[in-house]
């Protein structure tokens, strides 16, 4: 293998090839003054400086999000993993990230490996894992089995779900909530957005440093082999490996159970206090933790990557570097603890190696084979390094936005028949029951699930104590896409209103951007202005961001995905016996409106509703407006009448609209405990929009009569509006004289829709 260039000129062209642009191998030449870099050198600058590393084209725009504050333990991007002090002595870390390439390349194992790598930036901190939630996106699921695009949109599906249950299920932690959405935008790059959420104590976390010049460095876990290599690595490796024929674009392979025996030893070995620093080896494994722990700490590594585990022979210096096999940690430890972490790790049946030392130069220094392959600065390699490009890319307003805002939706304000319009609503995929996917998870493993299905929001218990954590993905893309800011805006709002309407009080979000190509300035403004209008929900709701991801490059030859930024939301209730969940509970109870936008526009909600897309085939519009300080009062209000147990459920208002959103408080969290209502809505002007239109700031609330007075006074000096609408009564659902269903064939409807569309034909893809 050719490790070093004769000449600069040399070099620079397997510099192009892997992906960096002249200007970046000038400044790589610069920074190790004017020295030709190897080409070791060159893959690991070249994947360190990729956008999926370094978010060198996002990173100014993600600095503008409100970092720090309230409950934050940890500024945003210091660790693995946001954390979250709870109180009692107790943190919670979270996060969510994507793994959309790896699951459109391999739907199993990329979702799996997904899931596994979320579980272990979780971990890592010293926290154990409680609960894993997820975001999906895929092309829609009408479209005829027959065809190549539909087979493949069921097979995603199919091997989406079944690689996060499989690894969830077999690790042993609980996926107790999610978001599925089909839309023909992601035929061709469907999304999965990965979170995790865990308990450590205040006090007890590891951080991912490299202190101590003259500590050990190791690594544990898993082997390391070929899989998972970015494809720039491959590049370079079909020009100089010997093993070059044998590799194919792969996606990583997972294995939970050696990540539950990972846990354990980690867990462990934090609890002993024998670890000085740990981080999990993700994206561009090896290059990325030496580097990101060495710049942390100011301090520096040397590495010897003959005593790298492998399981794969004939691997050159580039290929272990990158390599993203899973299940496997570097841990910096004292002299005097190696046995100590041999010993845990191989009582858990794992491997503890030491691979190398902790320096003072600041530079991460690999040997392989009688050969120095790197001495780099760890600095021009860590994120957010002064070494590191960033780039500020143009931006312009979508030319499309002039074809979507002059649409009018007022053509479609007037109903045929009501009742099939809401049965339309009820069977379709972005709408109807989920129940089909989330089965196939083990929701209740650990016993902290208190709420699924019949919830707003998943609620977990913090066992030892009267809390419980709300935790919520969610994001309309369609809003973004008619008007990112706004959608940004709402994607926030929603997720805390979610979290709201359990009695939790939200405290803190993850963020998962999933974008086109930032270098188109269209895809660049939506991504500026929907970072933006986050920015701006999270200040006024005081939920400051504690981390998350940027996932670019989403798009087909048909064009970019739909700008979808996934929030993961967090909230803490202080007492689990007051918890509040959506569905109708006693017959005679009122059924009460609160709405907290004051829009004056009677078509707000019909831009981008699925209503709009049933009935004119378009995604068009304006996005529903959103009234923050609103949603600020609403979200206050609900926290104290679930704490007050004023109120008997509570269901936000969101896609279908409140037709919709009264079904589904109908339907009850069994098919023993189904409640019809009798309902009287002003049907006066745009009945479309005041049936399905989805207008936000609102939610459907159930209460014992006797507290009705109560909760209208609260709502009241709140300053939110409070409609008493009807009252829970008999079996059907009965809106004005427009709608008067059997709730039972309603919830058939419901819950019937997306088996039928996934197991109607069994799809193979060659």
């Amino acid at each position: 293998m050719q490790e070093h260039f004769a000449s600069l000129s040399e070099a620079r062209t397997i510099a192009l090839q892997l992906g960096l642009i002249d200007e970046e191998f000038q400044q790589v030449v610069s920074i190790l003054e004017g020295r030709i870099p190897t080409y070791t050198e060159l893959g690991i600058y070249s994947v360190m400086w990729s956008e999926h590393c370094s978010y060198k084209n996002s990173i100014a725009t993600i600095k503008t999000l409100p970092r720090k504050g309230g409950r934050l333990l940890v500024e945003a991007g210091e660790e693995n993993a946001g954390l979250i002090d709870i109180g009692d002595g107790l943190a919670c870390a979270f996060k969510i990230e994507s793994h959309n390439h790896p699951s459109a390349i391999e739907p199993y194992q990329g979702a799996a490996t997904g899931v596994g790598g979320i579980l272990r930036d979780i971990f890592t901190m010293g926290a154990r894992p409680i609960a894993a939630l997820n975001s999906l996106r895929f092309g829609p699921l009408d479209a005829d089995d027959t065809t190549p695009q539909g087979a493949r949109t069921k097979y995603l599906v199919r091997g989406v779900v079944h690689g996060i249950s499989d690894y969830g299920n077999s690790f042993g932690v609980p996926t107790v909530a999610g978001e599925v959405y089909f839309d023909k935008c992601y035929l061709g790059n469907p999304l999965v957005n990965a979170m995790a959420v865990g308990i450590v104590n205040i006090g007890k976390t590891a951080s991912a440093v490299a202190d101590g010049p003259g500590n050990i460095v190791m690594i544990v876990g898993s082997r390391t082999g070929r899989d998972g290599i970015h494809g720039a690595s491959l590049l370079a490796s079909a020009v100089f490996s010997e093993a070059a024929e044998s590799l194919r674009p792969t996606v990583q392979v997972g294995d939970p159970f050696t990540e539950k025996l990972l846990l354990e030893a980690t867990l462990e070995a934090i609890e002993k206090g024998v670890v000085i620093g740990m981080q999990d080896m993700g994206a561009a494994g090896i290059c990325c933790s030496t580097a990101e722990m060495s710049a942390k700490s100011g301090t520096g590594m040397k590495i010897d990557l003959d005593k790298v585990p492998l399981r794969e022979q004939k691997m050159n210096a580039y290929e272990i570097m990158l390599s993203e096999s899973q299940e496997r940690m570097l841990v910096v430890v004292k002299p005097e603890d190696v046995q100590e972490i041999k010993r845990i790790f191989d009582k858990w049946d794992l491997q503890a190696e030491i691979i190398g030392e902790v320096t003072n130069t600041g530079c991460v220094v690999i040997d392989y084979q009688g050969m120095r392959v790197a001495d780099i600065p760890a600095g021009s390699l860590a994120l957010g390094g002064e070494m590191t490009p960033v780039y500020h890319r143009d931006s312009v307003e979508p030319s499309y936005l002039t074809r979507t805002r002059a649409f009018d939706v007022a053509e479609y304000t007037k109903v045929a028949n009501t009742s099939d319009m809401l049965k339309q609503l009820l069977a379709s995929p972005i709408i109807t029951s989920k129940r089909w996917i989330y089965e196939q998870y083990d929701s209740m493993v650990r016993t902290n699930t208190l709420f699924l299905e019949g919830s707003d929001a998943a609620v977990l218990r913090v066992k030892g104590t009267l809390k419980g954590l709300a935790v919520k993905t969610d994001c309309n893309s369609r809003y973004v896409y008619l008007d990112p800011y706004q959608g940004g805006v709402i994607a926030v709002a929603e997720a805390a209103r979610n979290i709201a309407c359990t009695g939790a009080t939200p405290v803190a979000i993850t963020n998962c951007l999933n974008f086109g190509n930032p270098y188109d300035p269209e895809v660049f403004y939506q991504f500026k202005e929907a970072v933006r209008g986050i920015g701006d929900a999270c200040r006024t709701l005081e939920t400051p961001v504690t981390g998350g991801n940027v996932s670019f490059y989403n798009e087909s030859p048909d064009g970019a995905i739909y700008p979808t930024p996934t929030i993961g939301m967090l909230g803490i209730i202080e007492d689990i016996t007051k918890v509040v969940s959506s569905s109708f509970k006693n017959l005679g109870d009122a059924i009460i409106l609160l709405k907290a936008n004051k829009s004056s526009d009677p078509l707000d909600g019909l831009g981008g509703s699925e209503y709009l897309r049933i009935t004119s085939g378009e995604i068009a519009g304006k996005s529903p407006s959103c009234d923050l300080d609103g949603e600020k009062r609403l979200i206050k209000l609900l926290v104290v009448l679930a704490d007050k147990e004023l109120i008997n459920s509570a269901h936000d208002v969101s896609e279908g609209g409140i037709a919709v959103t009264l079904a589904e408080c109908c339907f009850g969290m069994s098919t023993e405990r189904m409640f019809g209502a009798l309902i009287n809505l002003d049907l006066s002007a745009a009945k479309a929009a005041r049936l399905f239109g989805e207008s936000q700031g609102r939610v459907v609330i159930s209460a014992d009569p006797d507290q009705v007075d109560a909760i209208l006074s609260r709502a009241k000096a709140s300053d939110v509006e409070a409609i008493i609408i009807g009252r829970v009564e008999g079996s059907n659902l009965k809106i004005n004289e427009v709608i008067d269903e059997p709730v039972s064939d309603l919830f058939s409807i419901y819950t019937s829709a997306l088996p039928a569309l996934l197991e109607s034909a069994e799809a193979v893809i060659d």
